[in-house]
C-alpha cells in the first residue's frame, strides 16, 4: 500500500493536512475560510446545513434476484479504512420518485446516480425516452427494448454519473413530470449547466437516490436494520461508487 501511495501522490501530490476556502458571496464580497482541516470545515460550514449523518441512500434494482425491502452492499467497495459500509435500501422506483419531489418541496436538493449517455441530448441538456427516433431511423428501436431488469442483468445497464436533482414540474393532478437536474459539465450544456428529465426517463435510467432520513417511512428505514446481502465485485450495483 505504501508503493501505491507514493504512485499516486507522485501523479497527483500529496493532500495537504489544511486548506484556506476562498469565495465570493451574492453581493461580489470577497471572503477567506482557513487555515482549517477538512473535518473542521465540514463541521463547521457544511454539518449545520448538511448533516451526512442524516441521509441515506436508496436504490432501485428491479432484477428478480434482488428484493425489494432488502439491504445490499457490493464487496469490495469501501475505500476508506474504517469507514462505513455502503449500504443500499433496495426500493421500487416510484418511491425514489416520490421521495425525491418531497425533499425538493421542502428546499432540500437530492444527489443521485443513474445511466447518463441513454436518451440523452446532451447538448440540448434533455433526457427524454423520445429524444431520438430510432424506429423512424433504422425501422427498430434499442436502448430501451430490454427491461430494465434485463438491462442490469446482461450488462446493458449500470450506473455511470451523478447528478443534484433541484426542481420538479407537476401536472395538474400533482404528478411529477419533468425534474430540473444541475450537472458539473459546464455552463454549455442545456441551459447553462441544468438539465430536463422526463419522469419517465427517471423511471427507467435513475437507480440511486440520497435523502434525509426525515423523508422516509418508517417501515423503510427499518430495512436498513437488516443483515446486507453481500453482491460480487463486478455488480453493476457499484459501478459508480468505483468511477
Amino acid at each position: 500500500m505504501s508503493h501505491i501511495y507514493r504512485i499516486v501522490g507522485i501523479c497527483l501530490g500529496i493532500p495537504n493536512d489544511t486548506f484556506t476556502w476562498c469565495y465570493y458571496d451574492k453581493n461580489k464580497a470577497f471572503h477567506s475560510v482557513g487555515p482549517v482541516t477538512p473535518k473542521e470545515f465540514y463541521e463547521k460550514h457544511v454539518k449545520p446545513l448538511f448533516n451526512v449523518d442524516d441521509k441515506v441512500c436508496l436504490v432501485t434494482d428491479p432484477r428478480p434476484t434482488n428484493e425489494y425491502g432488502k439491504v445490499y452492499t457490493v464487496d469490495c467497495l469501501g475505500n476508506v479504512v474504517g469507514g462505513r459500509r455502503c449500504i443500499y435500501n433496495n426500493q421500487p422506483v416510484e418511491l425514489l420518485l416520490e421521495l425525491t419531489s418531497k425533499s425538493i418541496k421542502e428546499g432540500e436538493a437530492v444527489w443521485f446516480g443513474c445511466e447518463v449517455s441513454k436518451r440523452f441530448a446532451s447538448k440540448q441538456g434533455i433526457q427524454d425516452l423520445k429524444i431520438h427516433d430510432f424506429q423512424l431511423l433504422f425501422g427498430v428501436d434499442i436502448q430501451t427494448t430490454f427491461s430494465k431488469a434485463d438491462r442490469l442483468l446482461y450488462g446493458e445497464s449500470a450506473m455511470s454519473h451523478a447528478m443534484v436533482f433541484t426542481a420538479v414540474n407537476t401536472n395538474d393532478a400533482g404528478e411529477v413530470t419533468k425534474l430540473r437536474v444541475e450537472n458539473s459539465w459546464g455552463e454549455d450544456r442545456g441551459e447553462k449547466g441544468y438539465l430536463v428529465m422526463t419522469t419517465d426517463w427517471f423511471k427507467e435510467f435513475t437507480f440511486e437516490v440520497v435523502v434525509d432520513k426525515k423523508y422516509v417511512p418508517e417501515e423503510v428505514l427499518d430495512v436498513f436494520k437488516q443483515e446486507p446481502v453481500v453482491l460480487p465485485a463486478w455488480d453493476p450495483m457499484g459501478t459508480l461508487a468505483k468511477c
